[in-house]
């Protein structure tokens, strides 16, 4: 049978790809986000109210922020993560993470979806209106077309099917994408999606990037959507999930080993390190009903790429997590930013 043999919980915004000297210009748009969620209760802001509201530890951290030594930090992380991929070799990754208007739309948004075909694309992007962003080769500079292992995915749907999970399924991309902007404005606001061909999304691009260094192992990409009402995922649902995949890699007849990763997160546009430690703790204690009440409210905008976490956590309650770095990084007066996480279950 096959094993879990290793598991990695990553952030993968653009700012982990970016130089320091790239990010004041990069704060500075956070003055024209719309989607800034206030801690703790989640309500959306304009910056100028949420700069207004900021205690004087948040709005003086904000105010000198250390961009160099953020990014020495989670590039050390990272390194570290990259590193123990390396040393352990799994055969295949089991990736969770979600879609920001790259594959689904409001067309059609699944709210569980597995991709089983044989390849897929991989298709650098570029910010919209031609620029080049600084931080794009941290999601992949050139095109190829990625392996996926289809056996394993098939076998995923089949067995998430027998588990009561109702599945998409998709076994190749169309080229063109529809380029509508859906509520959230997250990437049509920042990645030039209109007409161009859709490849894999960045939650997986990021990974294979600098974590898997495009080693090219084959992976399965499992999409949640995480950040679009009203059919997001809910912890609960999210954790039950990644236990019926650890059971279906169990029950895979193979003898691949496997490593399970959660792509995504942790808070973000804002950072909300109270709700980041809460998680931290409750994925490393495996406390699978305090994350069931995790306040859905917080888990919002960017912020819902926790779940991804959640997901892998599931799968990886026979492992041991450990802690590899967390940056609560803001950039702001207003307590903008990231808190990034980087974590692997052994």
């Amino acid at each position: 049978m096959a094993e879990i043999v290793l598991g990695i919980g990553t952030s993968h915004s653009p700012v982990l790809s970016m130089p320091p000297e790239g990010m004041p210009d990069y704060a500075a748009g956070d003055r024209r986000n719309k989607q800034l969620l206030k801690p703790p209760r989640g309500a959306l802001m304009t910056y100028e109210e949420l700069e207004a509201a900021a205690d004087p530890a948040t709005s003086n951290e904000g105010s000198n922020p250390d961009f160099k030594g953020q990014h020495e930090r989670y590039t050390k992380a990272i390194d570290a993560l990259a590193e123990t991929v390396a040393r352990v070799k799994p055969d295949v990754f089991v990736m969770f993470g979600d879609d920001q208007e790259e594959l689904f739309f409001d067309d059609n948004m699944p709210m569980l979806s597995v991709y089983w075909g044989d390849t897929i694309p991989w298709i650098p992007r570029g910010l919209a209106g031609g620029r080049t962003s600084l931080s794009a080769w941290g999601y992949g500079d050139k095109q190829v077309d990625y392996p996926v292992d289809s056996r394993l995915a098939l076998h995923l749907i089949e067995s998430l099917m027998d588990a009561d999970f109702d599945v998409a399924q998709s076994r190749y991309l169309n080229e063109e994408a529809g380029g509508h902007v859906g509520p959230i404005g997250y990437v049509s606001s920042q990645w030039d999606t209109a007409r161009r061909p859709q490849g894999m999304g960045h939650a997986y691009g990021f990974f294979a990037k600098r974590i898997m260094h495009e080693s090219m192992a084959p992976f399965v990409p499992i999409t949640i959507n995480t950040c679009y009402p009203p059919n997001q995922i809910t912890p609960r649902r999210a954790y039950a999930l990644g236990q019926a995949v650890r059971r279906a890699i169990d029950d895979w007849d193979s003898d691949k080993r496997v490593c399970v990763v959660g792509s995504g997160g942790l808070s973000h546009f804002v950072v909300d390190e109270e709700l980041d430690r809460l998680v931290l703790d409750l994925m490393k204690t495996r406390n699978s009903e305090g994350i069931a009440s995790l306040p859905r409210e917080r888990l919002n905008s960017a912020t819902s790429e926790i779940r991804n976490w959640i997901a892998a956590s599931g799968a990886l309650e026979h492992l041991e997590m450990e802690l590899v770095d967390y940056i609560p990084a803001r950039r702001t007066p207003a307590g903008t930013g990231g808190g990034w996480g980087f974590a692997r279950w052994q």
